[in-house]
């Protein structure tokens, strides 16, 4: 420590010393800004420092009027707690082509902007509970706590009673709630995504995570509160037969017949090391340590401030050429969601706000009193936010530990850059571009146009409102959003556009300016962690004039989506999209879907124009024109190896900017707990799913632990076998005993609280048969040229034979059998249709494909119990020229990874090189593995990982070739 400190004081000493401009009034003048300065110094000078950011804010709005030069704010290492937000407007400009810019004195050590308190005066309160208490001041309001420097999670549970739903809230089973402290501050959150097993979910739609707090409680009953109960439980249902709502978005009510996922938000539910409880009557904060916890010095951050940096322009005077480099945002909340407004989420965190929203806000045409336009619904706002804003800049910044979304440029926002940033462990969206409220606005100053966003890391988001995105882009023009890395988020990657719904009851899309817009080279993968029916990339509503000037989706590599949706989504009203150059695999569909278009002069006869060329993929889409949506000359892919390297290594954040991978905010943790549990019961035993952990806090998940209650027994699987079934089999359970299980992630700092437990399930003998031949088996060679590949797909039974579905095997005579398994497989019902690749084909010789169901009764009776496929016609697999694998590269940012859960490209959609069957526990594994050169985990884990797959090498092999297929070893000696 005493080193490091002296080698920060010299490096601060030698950026004192370098040489800086003249300090001439306003000619390209410095003002300093430290910790321990003083708001009476003059600030000029690096020796007589001012103390705030507000005095140093003043001090350049002196300067401006007379600035010949760039005006640098020089912020020494340290935190700068706010007491207020720091607001900007046209007077702290930028003028004549200079800018007034805010930087860390020295970028290695950047500067924190916070919006937070320390907390203090930590005692022990309950031993037993290994429960601690800290007095706060009177006035904190907070949904977010920070120890040392990682996010805490707020008190929650399982519900402790059963609950039926009423048009004012429930009526509980037992009055046990009655009895809780402060109820008024409890919430039940609605979790979306994919349903199976035991797991149902609720929410507004799949995609969406709402929250209501509750009013009251009295006995047994509990009255909700307003306006959130009815925003989020009440529609105006059309009347012309379609069903649909008015907002024609989502539901006409909470799924899961209302029935919460959680309780948060409780003392009485503060049973988890690692969660906290805000007494805010009696002004304690309460906190269960993690194991890593250091007791002896807490470091306990609670943000209080809901905005930190603020431009607030008008169009008629923007605030303009403003700078902001190397500096930290952390630490700042958002209270809306604690209020009777609740979350009602309607997309992307856009939610009803108001007394009888749910009849009126953004229903505009559709109904009488409904306000315009339509989808003008509410935005969260951004902790850190500008608006009527020209040429702002954040570059080499950190977005963290945030309680809303992370960046907002909103309206009329032109011509920003957001480069070289990081955004993570932020509760709702990351970045906001634009809005919904102006599809049409009156005057080119309202205009959102010309902005760039580019080479940023974007990942571990959102952590509180999981229906938010990592880039959110609204109604805009000319924006470039390219070279930025997103990864491991709970829904979408990148959402842009906006109002495209009314194309469901033959209406046309909201007419706006959105034109020009470009995603280009984005690296996007492990999203969809936890919500469902989103994607990569997610675009509605029209996106331009003509495909010309329409949205331009290119060279992006999207991969390993874990909820189904699309790799790239063209939703409602999409219109003129261009789908170029992309590589898409291990996705539920790579792309989807077609719309019918009903902007004028179209009538519904044809589909929203869309040109999907030169793509790789899986999906093996013939070529053709589907009334106005073209497909041509797209590669039929086994995976990342058949694509050409300068395309996968041109995808993610460039040379330059790789550096921004290895940036840590705060020392490595214990995971986050896993999410939405799944179980069903078998003969003495249990299988149980679960979605991983997205968030590991900066030490990879490397197994997780399943307990069941009661009689604790316990199992655990590696991270990559998981990944590889996605279940574990709990076995020594008692027949006719009712269980519920749950499941703990573990890295190399110990183990994550304990997930929620699933719904309680019975063991006993199944009864039932192996499950019926999956239907509508179909081969897609592509456009007849590949690798030597088809792609296999087909709809699961409707009849599962009496015990859920675990997988499918893919045969064909002369060829590997293929198995996919994995969390598709689990929760894939006979409405959808999984695919995979089958690759190693000889080009233009016949095959024949069978496809046939796994379910737990046939597997409990022989290795494989299957039910046969229906058998296809002759087909012909593609014949083009097949190319040579190729070397991995170290450099390609596809290959760094926050997760222990090994890449999905490897678990499923590829021929089966050096692996043995499916079934064998991980002893036989071991024994297979003796010859190999090093043991590997996962789909294959005989194969050395020397490349995007297992290969081996053979003395004087210039490339990795496959392991071999028949034996447990690498062929011929091991390379020197």
């Amino acid at each position: 420590m005493t080193r490091a400190l002296a080698v920060l004081a010299v490096t601060v000493l030698g950026a004192l010393v370098a040489p800086v401009p003249a300090h001439a009034d306003g000619a390209s003048a410095s003002v300093y800004v430290a910790p321990w300065g003083d708001d009476r110094a003059g600030g000029r000078t690096w020796w007589q420092p001012v103390r705030s950011l507000e005095r140093a804010r003043d001090l350049v709005r002196a300067l401006v009027p007379g600035m010949t030069g760039d005006i640098t704010v020089r912020l020494f290492p340290g935190e700068y707690p706010l007491t207020q937000p720091l607001h900007l407007d046209a007077r702290d400009s930028g003028t004549g082509g200079h800018r007034v810019v805010w930087t860390s004195l020295l970028p290695q050590v950047p500067a924190t902007i916070s919006g937070g308190t320390r907390i203090t005066g930590w005692s022990l309160v309950a031993p037993t509970r290994n429960l601690w208490a800290a007095p706060v001041p009177a006035d904190l309001r907070t949904r977010q706590l920070y120890v040392e420097g990682i996010r805490a999670q707020r008190a929650r549970g399982p519900l402790p009673v059963t609950l039926t739903a009423t048009p004012s809230g429930y009526v509980a089973s037992a009055d046990t709630m009655a009895g809780w402290r402060n109820p008024s501050d409890i919430e039940f959150g609605y979790t979306g995504g994919d349903g199976y097993w035991s797991l149902h979910t609720g929410g507004l739609g799949g995609w969406t995570e709402p929250r209501c707090p509750i009013g009251s409680i009295a006995g047994t009953t509990i009255t909700m509160a307003q306006p959130c109960w009815d925003n989020s439980t009440r529609r105006v249902v059309r009347t012309d037969g379609s069903g649909r709502t008015y907002n024609l978005v989502g539901p006409a009510t909470l799924g899961n017949h209302e029935q919460p996922s959680y309780v948060e938000n409780a003392f009485e539910v503060l049973t988890q090391p690692g969660q906290w409880y805000l007494d805010q009557a009696a002004h304690r904060l309460y906190y269960i340590p993690r194991p890593d916890d250091p007791l002896w010095r807490l470091d306990v951050v609670a943000p209080r401030l809901e905005t930190l940096v603020s431009g607030d322009g008008t169009p008629e005077a923007p605030v303009h050429d403003i700078s902001f480099r190397s500096l930290r945002f952390a630490y700042a909340t958002w209270l809306r969601p604690s209020t009777p407004e609740g979350l009602s989420e309607i997309q992307a965190t856009y939610s009803l706000t108001g007394t009888g929203a749910y009849a009126t806000q953004g229903l505009c045409q559709f109904i009488d009193g409904g306000t315009c336009p339509y989808g003008n619904w509410t935005k969260t706002p951004g902790n850190v936010s500008f608006g009527y804003d020209q040429r702002i800049e954040f570059r080499d910044d950190a977005f963290l530990h945030l309680g809303a979304a992370g960046l907002d440029l909103g309206d009329g926002s032109q011509d920003a850059t957001v480069a070289g940033s990081v955004f993570t462990d932020i509760s709702g969206n990351g970045i906001e571009l634009g809005g919904v409220d102006l599809p049409l606005p009156a005057t080119d100053a309202q205009h959102t146009s010309g902005n760039q966003i580019t080479d940023n890391h974007l990942y571990a988001l959102p952590v509180e409102y999981h229906g938010g995105v990592a880039i959110d882009v609204g109604y805009t023009e000319h924006t470039v959003v390219a070279h930025n890395q997103i990864d491991h988020t709970a829904y979408t990657g990148i959402s842009i556009g906006w109002g495209g719904w009314p194309d469901k009851i033959a209406q046309p899309a909201t007419p706006n300016y959105s034109n020009g817009n470009t995603l280009a080279d984005n690296l996007i993968f492990d999203h969809l962690q936890l919500l469902s029916d989103g994607g990569g990339i997610y675009t509605q509503g029209i996106t331009g004039t003509s495909l010309a000037d329409g949205e331009h989706v290119t060279g992006n590599v999207i991969h390993d989506q874990l909820g189904h949706g699309h790799g790239v989504y063209t939703d409602n009203g999409c219109t003129y999209e261009s789908i170029l150059g992309n590589v898409l695999y291990d996705t539920q569909d790579n792309w989807g879907a077609r719309h019918a278009d009903y902007t004028p002069p179209a009538n519904g006869s044809t589909n929203d124009p869309t040109d999907i060329e030169h793509n790789w993929w899986m999906q093996g889409d013939p070529a053709g024109n589907n009334k106005g949506v073209v497909e041509a000359d797209n590669h039929l892919i086994t995976g990342p190896q058949d694509v050409p390297a300068d395309v996968i290594a041109a995808a993610g954040l460039e040379p330059a900017y790789r550096y921004l991978l290895d940036e840590r905010f705060a020392p490595p943790s214990v995971p986050v707990a896993p999410e939405q549990l799944a179980a069903f019961a078998a003969d003495g035993s249990a299988y149980v799913s679960w979605a991983p952990s997205f968030v590991d806090n900066g030490a990879p998940v490397t197994a997780y632990t399943v307990t069941a209650s009661p009689g604790g027994q316990q199992v655990t699987i590696s991270a990559g076998d998981f990944a590889r079934t996605f279940y574990a089999v709990v076995p020594g359970l008692t027949d006719g005993t009712a269980y519920t299980f749950t499941v703990t992630a573990h890295n190399a700092r110990g183990d994550s609280p304990a997930s929620l437990p699933t719904a309680a399930v019975t063991p006993g003998p199944l009864t039932g048969t192996a499950p019926a031949a999956p239907t509508n088996v179909s081969v897609r060679v592509g456009n007849g040229t590949g690798t030597g590949a088809v792609s296999v797909r087909w709809r699961p039974p409707a009849n599962t034979g009496g015990a859920p579905i675990l997988g499918y095997e893919i045969t064909a005579p002369g060829v590997p059998t293929v198995l996919f398994t994995g969390r598709m497989a689990l929760w894939a019902d006979s409405t959808r249709t999984p695919f995979t690749v089958v690759g190693g084909l000889t080009p233009g010789q016949t095959y024949t494909f069978s496809v046939a169901a796994i379910n737990a009764i046939g597997r409990s009776a022989r290795p494989v119990a299957c039910a046969t496929g229906r058998a296809l016609s002759a087909v012909r697999a593609g014949s083009g020229p097949r190319r040579s694998p190729r070397r991995y590269r170290p450099s390609q940012p596809r290959r760094t990874r926050r997760s222990g859960q090994p890449n999905r490209a490897r678990r499923r959609g590829r021929r089966p090189r050096c692996r043995p069957p499916w079934w064998w526990p991980p002893r036989r594994y071991r024994r297979w593995c003796r010859g190999c050169r090093r043991r590997c985990t996962g789909r294959r884990p005989c194969c050395q990982w020397s490349g995007p797959r297992g290969r081996c090498f053979r003395p004087g092999d210039r490339r990795p070739r496959s392991c071999h297929r028949t034996a447990g070893r690498c062929p011929g000696p091991r390379p020197g």
